[in-house]
């Protein structure tokens, strides 16, 4: 699990190409602190397998089903990425809990300055946008960031200057592809309302469901 804070960007050194698969070679200094085998490091937002490092670079293994559900496809040696370690417990929560498991892709539309703050506009597929809500929280490119507002097809963030000049987001561009991860929450009750307990058993899966959005709200969860 993540928090969606970023604790450095990497640089891609070098892609190495399978058949249907990558090895991705990534320059790091903070994350490779205290990294071992077998680590889970966030690449933007991608939870992945570290498989060799040393001092300055760690490689990770990219499987065909996570290259054909993510950006990752995109990136060339040079590009930068957002890297975060795997939470520790007793760590601060500083973002919201982040899977590292991407929901869908999205396309950044417009950016906007208003003062200090970068707005931009993603579109989405309806997988993320089902779960995105005024105020709440999504991961981008493995960014804990709020969303501003939202559409039936896209939704807008706000980026402070402190998040733009250390993530990559800051260096994107209208047209350019980013990940995205919606709030585990919104999962976790959209599978609660699919079951229906009764007085026999355990809930069956397709049955209607007797929890409902007011219950929810009635009882604090929402």
């Amino acid at each position: 699990m993540f928090t969606g804070i970023i604790e450095e960007m990497g640089i891609l050194k070098k892609i190495q190409h399978g058949s249907d698969s990558a090895r991705l070679n990534i320059e790091a200094s903070e994350v490779l602190r205290d990294v071992r085998l077998g680590d889970s490091i966030a690449v933007n937002g991608i939870c992945l397998t570290v498989v060799h490092f040393n001092g300055r670079f760690f490689d990770v293994d990219v499987m065909a089903e996570t290259l054909r559900k993510t950006n990752l496809e995109d990136l060339k040696p040079g590009d930068r990425v957002n890297l975060e370690r795997a939470l520790r417990v007793g760590d601060r929560l500083g973002g919201h809990i982040v899977s590292g498991h991407i929901d869908g892709v999205g396309v950044i539309t417009r950016q906007q300055r208003e003062d200090i703050a970068v707005v931009t506009d993603i579109r989405a597929p309806a997988e993320v946008m089902k779960y995105v809500v005024k105020k709440g929280s999504v991961a981008i490119d493995g960014i804990s960031l709020t969303v501003v507002d939202c559409t039936s097809d896209s939704f807008q963030v706000s980026l402070i200057p402190h998040t733009a000049s250390l993530t990559s987001l800051g260096y994107k561009k209208t047209g350019d592809r980013v990940n995205l991860e919606a709030d585990i929450i919104g999962k976790y009750v959209e599978r609660l309302l699919g079951f229906k307990k009764d007085e026999t058993g355990p809930a069956e899966a397709g049955s209607r469901s007797r929890l409902t959005m007011d219950y929810l709200a009635e009882n604090g969860f929402i």
